[in-house]
């Protein structure tokens, strides 16, 4: 660093060796011309002066307050996101199950109520199902391609609609437009958990929802190295319409002076993040570290190479185990669900969905049943060689996991059979190796089980 961008010299040598190496080399608030976004490293921020400290935490001014409500290098990522997807602003948080409790909890409150889909990811039911009950906030889960089991379960205590995209791990595809309509029609706020799809293969805003959430973690990153959630606001929900039943928004905050958060930032500005960043993630703390935002940031860079390679693959893995004897269902919404010749299932209501849904695909996520009992689903995962036995989703490797003793155990068998998980349930997240490798690992493995089985007979 040039003496113009730094400490002078000279002035640095009149200081003693203790204050030299706290300040030498450095003047705070000084741009650099990087071309890739750089790792804010840093907890706190120096502040201009003394008002500006004091506007920034009233919220009066934008700022960097505090690592624990924001960094630059986050705020990159948030614009990046917020962009992709179409939506006013963007909030990124230390995981992607750190995203939907803030993302819900900005919503609802205790003694208020969420409708949720049946088919989720097992930490989002664990979440919305035991923890929230702990809050006082109560949730009724029903089927995600039942409109009108939304519409019947809404109560007038009622703030919020949440599914996913594309169900883990059955890659359930959904009635986005059916949920959307009641939502609209109820004045509910609709909070679509994108994960599985990326913006690449699906934007939910542009199908009615209000507010979308991510586990960066998986396909955003792309790499297994990182924990990152993301929460984007489309800035179309109208919390001032019925201002009492959105108090947060719409009445004034002792704690920040006065300011109504909805006359302040508006849902241009979204009143619904800058509170759920002033008060929620400062409150509870789950920020997310500027190295990690680096990498999501990285991995956001090749999102559509990766994910179309990805989507591809699946179909063709989907459609070989659709042909194998020892597959007794394929859960994708473009492959028979029997097995058998490879054949679309015309008419099916998952496809129909997905042609209007995803003309790129349906990701790389989805599952599959073994023909045989579940004893044998551990032979035939310990044979495995290529697809690595992980509890996450994707990754540029194949991943495998059993989500009835892993990702799901904790369900109940009724919840389990609800989302359609069997104990001879097994999810595969594709990665980036060759099709014809990966085919081959599930071809030698159900043939290690099918002789297993013919050896007990």
């Amino acid at each position: 660093m040039s003496e113009s961008h730094g400490t002078a010299h000279g002035e640095a040598a009149a200081w003693g060796s203790s204050t030299r190496q706290v300040h030498a080399g450095f003047t705070a608030g000084v741009a650099q011309n990087t071309a890739v976004v750089p790792i804010y490293q840093s907890s706190a921020y120096e502040f201009e002066s003394f008002q500006a400290a004091a506007d920034i935490f009233a919220l009066r001014t934008p700022g960097n307050l505090y690592s624990r409500t924001g960094n630059p290098t986050s705020a990159a990522l948030e614009r990046r996101i917020a962009a992709l997807d179409g939506g006013v602003a963007a909030l990124a948080t230390a995981s992607g199950q750190s995203a939907v409790a803030i993302a819900l909890l900005a919503l609802v409150r205790t003694g208020q109520h969420i409708v949720a889909a049946d088919q989720l990811y097992g930490g989002s039911v664990d979440l919305l199902g035991d923890t929230f009950a702990d809050f006082g906030i109560d949730v009724t889960f029903v089927d995600a391609r039942d409109a009108a089991a939304w519409e019947a379960a809404v109560r007038p205590e009622t703030r919020a609609f949440f599914v996913e995209s594309i169900g883990n791990p059955t890659a359930l595809i959904p009635d986005l437009d059916g949920i959307a309509a009641v939502a609209n029609s109820r004045d509910i706020p609709l909070v679509v958990d994108n994960t599985i799809a990326t913006p690449y293969l699906f934007r939910p805003l542009d199908f009615g929802a209000d507010i979308v959430v991510y586990s960066a973690t998986k396909f955003l990153g792309g790499h297994g190295n990182s924990l990152a959630g993301l929460i984007v606001d489309g800035g179309r929900f109208d919390f001032g319409a019925r201002a009492e039943r959105w108090p947060q928004f719409t009445s004034a905050s002792e704690r920040f002076g006065g300011i109504v958060f909805w006359e302040r930032f508006g849902a241009a500005g979204s009143a619904y993040l800058a509170y759920a960043k002033a008060k929620l993630s400062h409150d509870l703390g789950p920020s997310l570290s500027p190295f990690n935002a680096f990498q999501i940031l990285q991995g956001i860079e090749t999102l559509d190479i990766r994910v179309r390679k990805q989507t591809d693959s699946a179909l063709e893995v989907a459609r070989f185990l659709a042909a194998h004897p020892g597959v007794a269902a394929v859960h994708h919404p473009l492959v028979a669900a029997a097995s058998g010749p490879f054949e679309k299932i015309e008419g099916d209501p998952d496809a129909k969905r997905a042609e209007r849904y995803f003309p790129l695909g349906v990701g790389s996520v989805f599952s599959f049943n073994l023909t045989g009992a579940e004893e044998s689903v551990a032979p035939f995962i310990d044979s495995l060689q290529l697809f690595a036995l992980v509890a996450n989703i994707g990754d540029v490797r194949s991943l495998v996991v059993h989500p009835a003793t892993t990702t799901h155990s904790r369900l109940t068998p009724a919840q389990r059979e609800r989302a359609g998980i069997s104990l001879t349930t097994i999810r595969l997240s594709v990665g980036l190796e060759d099709p014809a490798d990966l085919t081959a690992d599930l071809a030698q493995a159900l043939a290690r089980v099918a002789t297993r089985t013919e050896a007990l007979a």
